[in-house]
């Protein structure tokens, strides 16, 4: 398979059209192109149809307007075309959870009746949203409670940026009418595709989702304030860089294949040598902007010095940082957080070294909303601490 070679999988697809029984189609995950085709099969003169597009792109992405009605600088015969033909439609919240630290864990319910979660993390200096691009996930890393519950479907473009919309709303971030952009603070700063599923196995509706945050007349986040992790799909990896160009981050967690295998069993498709020769070819690689290694500390599992010296080997050459995630504990997990000494030996090796090794600190563990503990609160499919560790290897 070549690095250009999409990759697909055997799921459901939700059709934008009529997702919630209403028969009209829903606007919200559209690109600008696929928007401006709506108007005009709905009847918008082809001369009118990129004034109209970009009208309907600010109230919906950037002002957050969910009504035609309100969309003032549009005609009223023709706000009662949009009604009659569409919709503006994103997941619907069904519960938040406040952490102690002020993390906040929303459960949104998408077409069909799936449920995802999604976190928002504010800090002094940002806000970092982590978002979801399945519903499950295929990949069973064994450290990972969302790898406990089976794949459902992929996401579209329209549930992926509407994880953002729904936290704008929440957040009270909208651009008020008569404001405009950069007038008021920017609570969701940052975005990262670290919540629930892989990706670049949904790779066309994510790479849609984040050119519409990314779009300069709507959310307008920098992309290089957007980080997709994936836990190594290698045929897709150039291909990120090159259609959607945001800032990337590995699931490496392990330096040796026979380790990496249990934690991450992608890792018996492409092997750790494999991954590090596609990352040396990243298009978007640069000491400004490097690639995160994410690797999550297991006592006994992979926290040793000779670990640490090996991960500075491998990435030789690649502009790089690791991030240091002690283990967030859940319900059946089969491993042990490292010690903070230990954790605290193996981020100086590698900072020495000359690499940035921030030690992450967990956020929101007490909602269940840290790294790795993500996990739909309706999913059936539960699994014994037994099973988990079969499946690991253990």
């Amino acid at each position: 398979m070549t690095a250009s070679a999409p990759i697909t999988q055997d799921l459901v697809t939700i059709p934008r059209k009529d997702e919630g029984g209403t028969g009209k189609v829903n606007l919200v995950g559209l690109t600008r192109d696929g928007l401006r085709d709506a108007l005009i099969d709905a009847g918008t003169p082809e001369k009118q149809a990129k004034m109209r597009t970009g009208q309907l792109w600010q109230w919906i992405y950037q002002k957050g307007v969910r009504e035609f009605s309100e969309m003032t600088n549009l005609a009223k015969d023709y706000r009662a075309m949009l009604d009659e033909a569409f919709e503006i439609r994103i997941p619907e919240l069904v519960s938040k959870q406040v952490s102690e630290d002020g993390t906040r864990k929303y459960l949104v319910r998408i077409a069909g009746g799936h449920e995802v979660e999604v976190v928002y993390i504010p800090e002094e200096d940002r806000g970092t949203l982590c978002v979801s691009s399945q519903v499950g996930c295929t990949l069973t890393c064994s450290f990972c409670h969302t790898g406990t519950q089976k794949l459902v479907r992929n996401l579209t473009a329209g549930e992926i940026v509407g994880q953002i919309m729904m936290a704008r709303d929440d957040l009270e971030e909208w651009v008020p009418a008569g404001k405009g952009m950069g007038e008021s603070p920017r609570l969701v700063s940052n975005i990262v595709l670290m919540g629930m599923g892989e990706p670049l196995y949904n790779f066309d509706a994510v790479r849609d989702a984040m050119k519409i945050a990314m779009d300069g007349e709507g959310i307008s986040l920098s992309r290089r304030r957007i980080t997709l992790s994936t836990s190594g799909v290698v045929p897709e990896i150039a291909r990120a860089g090159e259609e959607i160009g945001c800032m990337l981050a590995i699931s490496f967690h392990a330096t040796i294949d026979e380790t990496r295998d249990k934690l991450v069993p992608i890792n018996k498709k492409w092997n750790i040598e494999t991954l590090l020769d596609a990352l040396r070819e990243y298009p978007k690689l640069s000491n400004s902007e490097r690639i995160t290694f994410e690797y999550v500390m297991l006592d006994g599992v992979n926290d040793s010095d000779e670990d640490a010296r090996r991960l500075i080997k491998l990435i030789e050459g690649i502009p790089a940082k690791i991030n240091l995630i002690p283990f967030n504990e859940w319900p059946g997990a089969p491993y042990k957080r490292s010690s903070n000494n230990r954790i605290r030996r193996f981020a100086d090796i590698i900072y020495k070294a000359g690499y940035a090794s921030p030690i992450r600190t967990p956020r929101g563990e007490d909602i269940m909303a840290a790294c790795g503990q993500l996990k739909s609160e309706t999913e059936r499919a539960r699994k014994s601490r037994a099973e988990i560790a079969k499946e690991a290897g253990l």
